[in-house]
């Protein structure tokens, strides 16, 4: 017979959403909103970058987009845990033991988010789980046990 104490199950370091709903309450809304501010930072950023490159970016305008939103996101999800169109709506992302995300992590979503966003029919999983699911998790949050939150206070 060992001592050993089992592990809690994933997500046990989490808000319950039965007991706790006011963590998730409109996270999918939430979600939209950031990624549309973020989106247009993005944006922004791509074509200033186009243009300070004296219009050579231009030429390669998808795959500088597309690393700029990648490195846009990791870089902001490391340092805050949440990209600034998320921080705007008061969201921020957390691990299953309900730590922000470091820097791996960090890729790892990044990385989940640019291939669902790359690859529409995950996307569409990825919405109908945010509205379906009781944590509002999207396909790269299940895969990797993160969770998207209202910031609270003390939490």
């Amino acid at each position: 017979m060992s001592d050993r104490i089992p592990d809690p199950p994933p997500g046990w370091h989490l808000p319950d959403p039965q007991f706790q709903p006011e963590f998730y309450a409109d996270v999918p809304l939430k979600r939209l909103i950031a990624f549309l501010v973020d989106t247009l930072l993005i944006l922004a950023l791509t074509v200033l970058v186009a243009v300070l490159s004296l219009g050579l970016g231009l030429i390669l305008i998808v795959p500088l987009s597309w690393l700029l939103s990648f490195a846009y996101r990791w870089v902001t999800i490391t340092r805050a845990s949440a990209t600034p169109g998320m921080r705007l709506v008061a969201l921020e992302l957390r691990d299953h033991r309900g730590r922000p995300l470091d820097q791996v992590l960090a890729f790892q979503h990044t990385l989940g988010f640019m291939l669902s966003i790359t690859f529409f029919p995950l996307q569409v999983i990825s919405i109908a789980l945010m509205l379906t699911d009781a944590r509002k998790q999207g396909l790269t949050d299940k895969f990797l046990g993160t969770v998207a939150l209202n910031r609270r206070a003390g939490y």
